[in-house]
């Protein structure tokens, strides 16, 4: 009795202890929806696999626990010893899984033709990575720049700062300098390393590739046009120490504002590239 109490509270204080986080943050088990055209195509095909997962899932154990409660010794069931063969059924169980890859690899086959398809765009920005920043080129804007974490973060992460982490705005997913796009339009995204591998990753964009030294590696997307905001994500290839220093950040701004932004960053660049070209 005393044992069983002590593993009720147990069981109790671990409950409490996994809902306490809960009540003040929000999370899901399931891939985020995303704020892209294609982030939505990802997330309902996701949710077709799931759906097809669950029932055949549903169908084997079902027809399992059916197997192993109606066919016992204790009911008279007698094992059957010999080799029984039937075309019939090998010829089912192979013809339905294949039917259900078919029907599951033609729309994913789509889906992965598009995420490489980015003709069409209206913007392209070259992505460098570096230990531990990013560097983004607007091409034919004359618009470049670094992005690192931002200060507050970095004063907070180092060793006996005395900061509290609590209290820095979101720690370690913040930048100085996030990548500004415009909403509604397609940006293309030139993806490449200076020194090691990196990888540059947005959940609600629902795209991650590799940026590797000496390779040029392309992908793009498309900010729903009512869903301006900030979205955040981080290099998630190894590269060093401070890997985990290194996130991305994301602003899409509506075209006006971008178009303001733009040209606030193209007027501060013309001095220093005056300065650079004077000898």
């Amino acid at each position: 009795m005393l044992r069983t109490h002590r593993l009720l509270t147990a069981l109790g204080a671990a409950v409490a202890a996994l809902a306490a986080p809960l009540a003040h943050a929000e999370w899901t088990l399931n891939m985020t929806t995303g704020v892209t055209s294609m982030s939505g195509e990802i997330y309902s095909l996701h949710m077709k696999m799931f759906w097809w997962c669950v029932a055949i899932a549903v169908f084997v154990f079902g027809w399992m626990i059916v197997s192993i409660v109606k066919f016992q010794k204790s009911k008279g069931a007698v094992p059957d010893t010999a080799m029984v063969h039937s075309t019939k059924a090998e010829i089912i169980w192979t013809i339905i899984p294949v039917l259900i890859l078919v029907v599951l690899a033609v729309p994913a086959a789509k889906t992965l033709i598009k995420l490489e398809d980015s003709r069409g765009s209206t913007l392209s920005v070259k992505v460098t990575g570096y230990q531990w920043k990013w560097q983004y080129d607007y091409l034919d804007q004359g618009v470049s720049y670094f992005s690192t974490l931002s200060r507050d973060s970095n004063a907070a992460r180092q060793l006996q700062s005395g900061i509290d982490p609590t209290t820095v705005n979101d720690y370690l997913r913040d930048v100085d300098y996030p990548l500004v796009v415009p909403t509604g339009a397609k940006v293309r995204l030139l993806l490449t390393s200076a020194d090691v591998i990196h990888a540059w990753w947005v959940p609600e964009l629902a795209i991650k590739k590799d940026a590797i030294p000496g390779f040029v590696n392309e992908l793009w997307f498309q900010v729903d046009a009512d869903k301006p905001g900030i979205y955040r994500g981080q290099c998630v290839e190894l590269c060093g120490r401070d890997h985990g220093f290194m996130p991305v950040v994301v602003e899409a701004k509506s075209p006006e504002d971008y178009k303001a932004w733009l040209a606030e960053r193209q007027a501060a660049a013309k001095p220093a590239a005056i300065a650079a070209n004077t000898p």
